[in-house]
């Protein structure tokens, strides 16, 4: 496939390339972006986001396999990243970080949004789905946000820089954004363990 932009209010999502480069690199020099993001090395270098940017970025997008967005504001500057990955038939899962000076001001439930709303319709998925490590309250919060569901912990299954750790699990479907689901959904009667 190729790469899609997608305009929300404040932000224009695209695939990031290597003119945004130096962008990734100084974003990603962050502790906590080096701490949360499990698939990030740790010193991230100038090589890194070359290889992300030249590399990851488009072969995700050709491969249908991980659609990758940078967070721009409209006078260009970087305010996150955002990936959906392919996961089971159906399965997205999604991940993201802020820019330091950027947090706090919504951008990445935002972004979140407009993604997932764009998996649901041209995707084709019914079900987004985010794991963030326990005690990730800024991922979790964005989600919440975003209308996600919170459906649990699942042990030992994450693993961040050779430590497996537990992690939160939510979803987001397709009818919590009033969108029609591909296939039926028939969830589990209330009351079942």
């Amino acid at each position: 496939m190729e790469p899609v932009t997608l305009t929300t209010s404040r932000l224009l999502l695209r695939a990031p390339g290597p003119q945004d480069a130096e962008a990734v690199y100084a974003a990603a020099q962050d502790p906590d972006v080096q701490r949360w993001i499990s698939q990030f090395p740790s010193p991230y270098l100038r090589e890194h986001a070359r290889s992300f940017t030249e590399q990851v970025v488009p072969g995700g997008w050709a491969d249908n396999a991980m659609f990758t967005f940078g967070l721009f504001l409209p006078e260009g500057e970087l305010a996150g990243m955002l990936a959906l990955t392919m996961r089971a038939l159906g399965v997205g899962e999604i991940g993201y970080w802020a820019a330091k000076e950027h947090r706090g001001n919504g951008y990445v439930t935002e972004a979140t949004l407009a993604a997932s709303r764009w998996a649901f319709t041209q995707l084709c998925i019914d079900r987004v789905e985010w794991r963030a490590e326990v005690g990730n309250r800024a991922s979790r919060a964005v989600v919440e946000r975003a209308g996600f569901t919170i459906e649990g912990i699942l042990r030992s299954a994450t693993n961040n820089k050779g430590v497996r750790r537990d992690c939160w699990v939510g979803s987001l479907l397709p009818s919590d954004l009033g969108l029609p689901s591909t296939a039926p959904y028939l969830p589990a009667p209330a009351h079942q363990s």
